[in-house]
């Protein structure tokens, strides 16, 4: 029967392989079903074909307009994922398996498109805050960031074939950079499935993503300084990677995630009967068998206390018999076999070093049921645990990572040794500790983070709402030190700006204000005969300042605030009670100043202005007391457009105001950024 040649997306185009390419199989049949090959690619018109249509298109959008773009295809992909579900069984993966890959990379679009919320509606993003870098404030500097003029190419692994892909396109696309990806070859065709409906979709700009299901060799030849090199898969292949010399030579970034011997330690509290010990046995068996143990994520080192390793033992081996290993689209099936026969060979091999120094208590290398195939003729492998007895001497299982369901129990004294063996891992994506004792918890955690990328802390508070060891959320990095890569993606806004240039800019603050778009204190300020509040937010201007009428604070100012608010707070209300303090009499409540500054600046009449939307800083900066005059300065600092959620919604718009109090000197008293939501003027 001839195979179903899996086709490449370059320069705009599906493209298949002239030749026949790797032949890939069903892993549960072992049947050959797809053939993939890249022959005829020419990979450096690729990388040109996305810097120069790509990259442009993106960099034409704004921040809120990638993450629109980004929850469209979400939404798209979402409609469809069935189809994708049936394929990805042929990968191994049973329902809940591909749960994870499918829809856990569609929630990180959708999570990616919700940080569009936390970028301004610009091009660019500004980071923090202004550097004052000069006595007048005449000279100021300030960072920008900007989206590389590159391409992201991403090298994923074959354990996660939706998920891997879209968890770095959710976040370069978003940043305003293309990318080409490069799906491991074995289960790209899934991988190819999921990007056809991409490209079907019409969503993303032309250049915006481009795929390789067959080789890549060759692909780091052509890469530039303002490109992006992602890696996820073994250790050695990420280090020949990442000496490549054009990496080298071209300084491009290179992230890399690579396969770690993750641990999990049972708190020196947790004895049996506990919730806490049941949460451990859970934990461990999941990520033993979730994905047959194929997740770069999974417990490889079972960390418990030496007089509990026989209750651990028998626990993990009741609920690991009620295991059912078997084709994954029969219901009670709830592990899969492997991706491929070349997988499991390996993790044999692996399993077979491990066992010169440690012995298998739970499993059978050989001897196992499998339900609804031929055991042989699919990848299928039974999970299996070992004990290591001396942990500290027989450190393979420190050393040896067999890539699927397999674990090995090592015994701990005290709570510092089991410290000392989770950092042995020498750097790991993930560990997780399993104690009711917060002191317990504290002392691992510092004990061993400088050795993670991320740390579970599980008890019976958290369990049931946790997402779990194995899996990574999308506003928290990804990655880790030594042997786990020395990488991190992901991790909400940090891991945009792996794709962004940070540029320090130095000017007036006028300058700034116009280059940023983001009014800098100090610049210019202009006044209109109209108030800011009658303006739609089209209408309104950064720089555009309000200048208010003033008033003079009273006692009896101080003493209605407090009655109000019931705020009676000595320095506001007891004269006699300020020795010592750094007040020279009653002083007025620092809220009755912005209170204050309110009616002020507020026009009352209804016009565009919807509503108060909140209040992003405010700082007190100098004692207001009786008889000292206010005014407010009310500039308009930057503007954010909304989208409208439905047809009926009003179109509108969130404008940051800065707001300036000061006294009758001149000086500042009070500074405050607030936000109003604001009606535009065009409904359409």
């Amino acid at each position: 029967m001839a195979l179903t040649k899996l086709e490449n997306y370059a320069e705009g185009k599906w493209v298949a392989g002239a030749k026949e390419g790797e032949t890939l199989h069903n892993a549960v049949t072992g049947e050959a079903i797809y053939a993939a090959g890249s022959d005829g690619l020419d990979f450096g018109a690729m990388m040109h074909y996305a810097r120069s249509v790509g990259g442009p298109a993106l960099r034409k959008l704004t921040f809120q307009q990638r993450g629109l773009m980004l929850k469209a295809l979400a939404l798209y992909l979402l409609e469809r994922k069935e189809q994708f579900y049936t394929i990805s069984a042929y990968t191994g993966a049973t329902r809940a398996d591909s749960w994870v890959d499918i829809e856990g990379g569609i929630g990180n679009l959708f999570t990616y498109a919700s940080l569009r919320r936390q970028f301004p509606d610009e091009r660019f993003y500004v980071d923090g805050d202004a550097a004052k870098l000069s006595k007048n404030n005449t000279f100021i500097g300030h960072h920008i960031m900007v989206p590389r003029e590159g391409v992201a190419i991403h090298i994923n692994a074959f354990n996660f074939p939706v998920w891997g892909m879209l968890e770095k396109i959710a976040v370069n696309l978003l940043a305003g950079v293309p990318a080409i990806v490069k799906p491991a070859t074995l289960t790209s065709y899934l991988t190819e499935a999921v990007f056809r409906e991409i490209i079907k979709s019409g969503i993303l700009p032309d250049g915006a993503l481009q795929l390789i299901c067959g080789s890549a060799r060759g692909i780091l030849d052509n890469i530039e300084t303002q490109d992006v090199v992602t890696f996820t898969g073994s250790a050695s292949t990420g280090r020949m990677l990442k000496s490549h010399p054009r990496i080298l030579s071209e300084a491009v970034p290179f992230n890399m995630e690579a396969d770690s011997l993750n641990s999990c330690i049972l708190g020196m509290d947790v004895q049996p009967g506990m919730p806490e010990f049941d949460i451990f046995i859970k934990e461990v068996v999941r990520e033993i068998t979730t994905k047959a143990g194929q997740k770069c994520t999974a417990i490889r080192r079972i960390i418990v206390p030496a007089d509990r390793v026989e209750d651990v033992q028998i626990a993990l081996g009741k609920r690991l018999a009620t295991n059912v290993v078997g084709d994954p689209s029969i219901k009670e099936v709830r592990m899969g076999p492997l991706a491929g026969i070349s997988q499991r060979n390996e993790v044999r091999e692996k399993v077979q070093q491990l066992a010169q120094s440690q012995e298998i208590i739970i499993g059978d290398l050989n001897n196992f049921e499998v339900l609804g195939a031929d055991k042989e003729k699919g990848a299928f492998l039974a999970p299996l645990i070992f004990l290591n007895n001396d942990p500290f001497t027989k450190t393979d299982c420190h050393n040896i990572e067999a890539f699927g369901p397999v674990s090995t129990i090592i015994p701990y004294q005290t709570t510092d040794d089991a410290i000392i063996l989770a950092r042995m891992g020498m750097g790991s994506l993930v560990c997780s500790v399993v104690t009711a004792d917060d002191d317990i918890a504290r002392e691992i955690v510092l004990g061993t983070a400088a050795m993670h990328g991320r740390i579970l802390v599980l008890n019976a508070d958290c369990a049931k709402e946790s997402t779990g060891h194995g899996s990574p959320m999308p506003l928290l990095v990804h990655g880790g030190p030594g042997r786990a890569g020395g990488g991190e993606e992901m991790g909400g806004k940090r891991g945009v700006m792996h794709y962004l240039q940070r540029t320090a800019i130095q000017g007036s603050p006028t300058t700034l204000t116009r280059i940023t778009n983001v009014y800098q204190q100090g610049g210019k300020q202009h006044e209109t005969d109209v108030h800011p509040f009658k303006k739609h937010f089209e209408e309104l201007e950064i720089g555009e300042t309000l200048v208010t009428a003033k008033h003079t604070v009273s006692e009896t100012d101080i003493t209605n605030f407090a009655n109000v608010s019931g705020d009676n707070f000595y320095a506001h209300m007891d004269a006699t009670s300020l020795e010592g303090t750094i007040f020279t009499g009653r002083v007025a409540h620092g809220y009755f100043i912005l209170s204050k500054a309110a009616g002020l600046f507020v026009d009352a009449k209804k016009g565009p202005v919807l509503l108060n939307y909140g209040i992003d800083e405010c700082r007190f900066t100098k004692p207001v007391y009786p008889g000292m005059t206010i005014g407010v300065k009310l500039t308009v600092k930057e503007k954010v457009a909304q989208e409208k959620k439905t047809p009926e919604d009003i179109a509108k718009g969130i404008v940051k105001w800065l707001v300036d109090v000061y006294d009758e000197t001149g000086e500042t008293v009070a500074i405050a950024t607030i936000l109003t939501m604001v009606r535009m003027k065009h409904q359409d």
